[in-house]
């Protein structure tokens, strides 16, 4: 990623890139920058190690298939598993935005 994050920011971006529906891995590094303008750039390093550990994990299924392009890829869809995880880690994850807020907030 072109930006530091914290540990298991990236595991959130695929899961919930992938809530919309089944992706390939592409598309999924497309998703995340593209939502975030630019912000946030996923490479090949490290989006597809993420997704053999979210597979090996549990949280999602993969197949091949035929893309737009006529090329054959491997499309991710969320299993029950990772949909469960994807929202506990949202949950997770908004609990710790505050508490980095209140922090950063003008002392009163």
């Amino acid at each position: 990623m072109k930006t530091d994050l914290l540990q298991g920011t990236l595991d959130m971006l695929i899961l919930k890139s992938l809530s919309g529906g089944p992706l390939h891995g592409y598309e999924v590094a497309r998703w995340i920058r593209q939502t975030t303008e630019d912000v946030l750039l996923v490479e090949e390093g490290s989006l597809y190690p993420a997704l053999q550990r979210m597979l090996k994990a549990g949280w999602l299924k993969a197949e091949w298939s035929i893309s737009a392009t006529n090329r054959r890829v491997r499309t991710y869809r969320l299993t029950p598993a990772g949909r469960k995880h994807v929202e506990n880690e949202i949950s997770r994850f908004e609990r710790m935005l505050k508490g980095i807020t209140q922090v950063l907030a003008p002392a009163k």
